[in-house]
This record gives C-alpha cells, structure tokens and sequence, in this order.
C-alpha cells in the first residue's frame, strides 16, 4: 500500500458512519444475540476455537449479521474476504476462488468467504459457490434478512448451519447508544455529548431492535446539534424525533400511552369500526409500533370478538402475522390494514373466550372430577380389563355423524360452557347442532 492509499483508507475509516465504526473486534463487544453467542453457545465456542464451518445468518436488519462475521474476521486465522451479492459478479467470485486456492495450496491457509445480502444471488452464482463450499475450498459464511429456506440454495442450506438473529431488546439498544456517546475512540465521545433518559428510552423503542437505524440517528443529533450555554451538546427527545423522523409519542414508564392507543385500537375492531381501527393503526404505525406486535393483538381480536361468527377472520389475522414478519414496514402497513379492517367488518361473538374462561374458572375452584370410563384410552394392553372404553358410542356410526351421549364428568353434566350467538357463521352453527340434535338416536 502506497502513502496516498494509505491515507485515503485512514480518512475513510475516520468518516465511515457510526455503525461501522463501533462494530465489536470480539465477541466480548457484541451485544445481544446471546442465544447463538453466549459463552456456552456452539458459534461462540467455534468462534474461540477457530473451527468455524459454512454459516448462514439470518435476521432482521441491524441485528448483527455483518458485526459477527466481522468479528469471525478478526478472530480467525483463515484468509477472509467479503463480497456483496448485489454488485458481485461471476468474475468477482472467480476471482475469490482462484486466490483461495492459491492460499491453501502455498500457504495450507483457509479461506472463508462472507457473502452479504447472499439471497441476491441468482441460482446460476449460488450453484457456482457450491461445489467449492463442498470441497472445502472456500468456507461460506452467507447473511440475509430473507429466510434461507425460501430464498438460498438447498444444496448451500444441507452444508450450513444456520443462525437466526433476534431484533435487539430494548436494553441492547440503550447499551450501545451509551456506549456510542461515550467511547472517544470509535464513538461520539469527543463531541462531550450527553442523552436525556427520555430520549434514550425513546430511541430505543423506537428503532424497533435495529440497532443501525438508533446509532444513524444518535449520530445525527450530535453532529447537528449546537452546543447549550454548558458546552455541551444535549440530546433530547425533541432533537431524537428529528433525527429518527417519527413523531415522540412520550410514553410515560407504566406504558400508559402505549396501551391506551391499542387499547382504543382493539375497541375499535371489536366495536365494528373500520375507520376508527385504521385511525388508531395509522397512529401505531407513525410512532414507530412494532408491526409484530400490532399484528399479535389483531390475532387476538379476531379469537376473542370474532370467533366462529366468522371462522375467517382468525385465519387472516395469522396469515397477517405471518406476512409483516417477512415483509416489515413500510409494506407490512397494507397487510395490517387489511387484517385490521377484515376483523372491524367481520360479525362478532364473544363466545370462544366467554366458553374457555367459564371452563377454566371451574377446573381451578373444582376438584377433579372423574371422565366417564368409557371416554378413557383403550388402546394400550389391559385397558379393557379396567373396563375403559366399554360403551363408548362411535359418532360417525350414527346419522348425522352425532348419537347422544354423555361427554362431561357426571358432576357438570348439565352445564354449557359454549353459548353460539345469533351472529354470522355461528347462527348456522347452532341451526345445525339444533338439528342433530333433534334427529339424533337414543
């Protein structure tokens, strides 16, 4: 390296975002992930041990994937190149190839490669990686926020061990925005900044466990923000909202705000309000809400207030869920709303969660009463000597696939749990109990 390129990489390094620049060197300095890098975890033991096999992470982004494999750069004694698969070429891994076996032929020296964004790799380049990964030319460390078993080579997935990344927890976020501010070295600590803890807590919850999207905007604030007459440059949530470009909705520490918002959300789809549900999920959604989140409670919604009023309603609150968890924002807005208004249209019965909590209400003040014998399991060898199973009735032997018959402990036998409402699906429900009923065999 000449003078001029050392100095253009020394001033890069210098200028490089904040992001970059606090990346651990060691699996000390990472935060979070603990489930796949805690000191008893196999990554961090092969980490140690330098025994590294091809790996792909997996995880939403700023959670960690290129920190870690920068930390496996730093830690192994294998050659490690990097390359990006939205601007890498054939020629580009060519190249990777050839100078891997030159450093296991001269040298004896592995090589691993790490491929970021590997699900932007066509089939063609994965299936060219593949034969080298096989013959241990190369050791393959892919990441992507897409799953791998969608989106990434079959082949390449049977020889890699995946690890899935978790979005950073509050807390994680809050260690690394203070250690952001304070380190002099890799961090903001020379501009003598200082975070008030409604900020912090505000941009930790806010930055959803990315912990790039947190770092950009500490960043930020503290380059563009003037000096207070102490001399030092104060972070506020007013400057953080700025920064991050959501709105401070100031949740107080008992989450008041925060529940009262889904609170009135719920309340809306339950009250049969499409517009007022999409109000409340709008203002979610502009604060900065986790779409997991909003996702789980209109799941719950359609369960509770729905039912079997409409069976639907439930399947598309999941397939929902599902959904924003591949998607995330800005997409996952749509899918929300959809579900949101399919749950606030949907005809409405609270029986399922009326029927489960009288049941449970019993079996908790209730001793435990007998099943009848002949409900009891008769499949194991001597069941019929203890008289289990004996004149248990086969409903689909009987019209209508029903025979009356006693299913309750004979202490409840008389009590209902489940009341079908008139509402929906569940009015042809109890039409067609009702009949079965009425036609059923002694």
């Amino acid at each position: 390296m000449d003078l001029f390129e050392y100095m253009s990489q020394n001033t890069l390094e210098k200028e490089s975002p904040l992001a970059s620049r606090l990346r651990p060197t060691a699996l000390e300095e990472v935060v979070g992930q603990q489930h796949i890098v805690g000191k008893d975890k196999l990554l961090y033991r092969a980490i140690k041990a330098d025994k590294i096999s091809s790996i792909i992470f997996y995880g939403p982004p700023g959670t960690g994937k290129t920190t870690l494999a920068k930390v496996i750069a730093n830690t192994t004694k294998a050659n490690f190149t990097q390359i990006n698969a939205t601007s890498a070429g054939k020629k580009d891994m060519e190249e990777v190839i050839q100078e891997a076996k030159t450093q296991i032929g001269m040298y004896g020296k592995k090589t691993i490669l790490f491929v970021d964004e590997i699900h932007r790799f066509n089939k063609g380049q994965q299936d060219y990686l593949l034969p080298y990964v096989e013959d241990g030319t190369i050791i393959l460390i892919g990441a992507t926020t897409e799953n791998p078993y969608f989106e990434v080579n079959g082949a390449l997935i049977s020889r890699s061990i995946i690890f899935e990344l978790k979005s950073l927890d509050k807390e994680d976020i809050k260690t690394l925005l203070i250690r952001a501010i304070s380190d002099e070295i890799k961090g903001l600590g020379a501009y003598e900044a200082v975070i008030d803890e409604e900020a912090l807590e505000f941009l930790a919850d806010i930055s959803n466990g990315d912990a790039r999207s947190a770092l950009n905007a500490i960043e930020l604030g503290v380059l563009t923000t003037e000096r207070s007459s102490d001399g030092k440059i104060h972070i506020t949530i007013e400057v953080a909202s700025e920064c991050i470009q959501k709105r401070a909705v100031r949740y107080d520490k008992s989450g008041d705000n925060h529940y009262d918002t889904i609170s009135a959300f719920i309340k809306s789809m339950r009250g049969s309000d499409p517009d007022a549900a999409i109000y409340y999920l709008a203002r979610m959604l502009y604060a900065g809400e986790s779409v997991e989140f909003i996702a789980r409670r209109i799941m719950i919604c359609a369960a509770e207030d729905v039912s079997n009023a409409d069976p639907n309603a439930l399947v598309v609150a999941t397939e929902a869920a599902a959904a924003v968890e591949r998607l995330g924002m800005p997409e996952a807005r749509i899918v929300l709303a959809q579900a949101a208004t399919y749950v606030a249209c949907a005809p409405k019965s609270n029986s399922a969660i009326m029927a489960i909590d009288a049941a449970l209400e019993l079996v908790k003040n209730e001793k435990s009463s007998a099943i009848p014998t002949y409900l009891l399991d008769a499949h194991y060898k001597g069941a019929a000597k203890l008289g289990h199973g004996l004149g248990y009735k086969y409903a689909h032997n009987y019209k209508n696939n029903y025979v009356k018959q006693q299913y309750l402990p004979d202490e409840f036998k008389d009590i209902t749990f489940y009341h079908l409402s008139e509402n929906g699906y569940e009015k042809e429900l109890k039409k067609h109990m009702h009949r079965i009923k009425e036609e059923a065999e002694e």
